[in-house]
C-alpha cells in the first residue's frame, strides 16, 4: 500500500506523541530485531524506532532496511527517529488506523 501525503501527514501527527519502542544499537538489525518490530507494528499498525548513538547505520538507512524487512511504509524520519505504518489484520476494524482518503478529482 503506497501512502498519500495527507496520510502521511495524518500518521506523522499521531506519531508525535509515541515514544520509541524499537531501539537499533550496535548490533545493527538482526532477526530478534525484526521480530519485535514485526510484533509491534502487529499490535500497534504505527510505531516509533529510534537509533541508538552506538549504531553503525543512519536513521535513514534503518529506516529502509526494517520497512523492506517488516514490509511496512516509512512515515517519517527526523535526526535519529524515523516512523512506521503497516495496517493490521489482528485487531478488529473498528480498532485500527483509519487513514483518510483523498477524494479523486473527476474530470469532465
Amino acid at each position: 500500500m503506497e501512502l498519500t501525503g495527507k496520510q502521511r501527514a495524518q500518521l506523522r501527527a499521531m506519531a508525535n506523541e509515541l515514544e520509541p519502542i524499537v531501539h537499533i544499537g550496535k548490533d545493527g538489525i538482526g532477526e530478534n530485531l525484526v521480530k519485535q518490530a514485526n510484533d509491534a507494528l502487529e499490535a500497534r499498525e504505527l510505531i516509533k524506532c529510534r537509533v541508538l548513538d552506538n549504531s553503525m547505520l543512519t536513521a535513514r538507512e534503518a529506516c529502509d532496511e526494517l520497512s523492506r524487512l517488516t514490509r511496512s511504509e516509512q512515515v517519517q524520519v527526523i535526526g535519529t527517529k524515523f516512523v512506521l505504518y503497516r495496517e493490521t489484520h489482528a485487531k478488529p476494524k473498528e480498532k485500527r488506523i483509519a487513514l483518510v482518503k483523498d477524494k479523486k478529482k473527476k474530470t469532465v
